[in-house]
């Protein structure tokens, strides 16, 4: 039996930490990957990229099976849509593994919280997030 696997996330510039993050999603199942919309983004910067072209971008790599946008006012209503078995947070997402299978358990929604580990660099200078890439692309051109 094939399990269905959410991931999610914002994906504005794809790194090293995204593919591993989809990679081990790919390991459990078929990957359903939501892509936060840009007016939902409130722990951090919001995306500089449109929510389209985030959501294309991650539907272009191989371990993803289905890329979709949230919701604009629930960010529930895709989980109820495609019923996962097992929903993937990334290592370092703000998300509460316990509040969330709270809010699944509310919802009626039988689904496994479990989260992804790291990637350690592989070479000097990796980098492995957005506000990381943006910064160094800030000190070599924009001067």
């Amino acid at each position: 039996m094939t399990l269905t696997v959410v991931a999610q996330g914002t994906f504005d510039l794809l790194h090293p930490g995204h593919l591993h993050y989809l990679e081990q999603a790919a390991e459990l199942g078929e990957v359903y990957v939501i892509i936060a919309r840009r007016e939902n983004v409130t722990h951090k910067p919001k995306p500089v990229l449109p929510d389209r072209q985030r959501r294309d971008m991650v539907a272009a790599l191989d371990p993803v099976d289905h890329a979709v946008l949230g919701h604009r006012e629930d960010i529930f209503v895709p989980i109820e849509e495609i019923d996962p078995d097992v929903i993937l947070l990334g290592h370092d997402q703000h998300h509460d593994p316990a509040a969330i299978a709270a809010a699944l358990d509310e919802r009626g929604i039988d689904c496994e919280v479990r989260r992804a580990s790291g990637r350690d660099p592989r070479y000097e200078g990796e980098l492995f997030s957005t506000g990381d890439i943006v910064d160094a692309i800030c000190r070599k051109r924009c001067q």
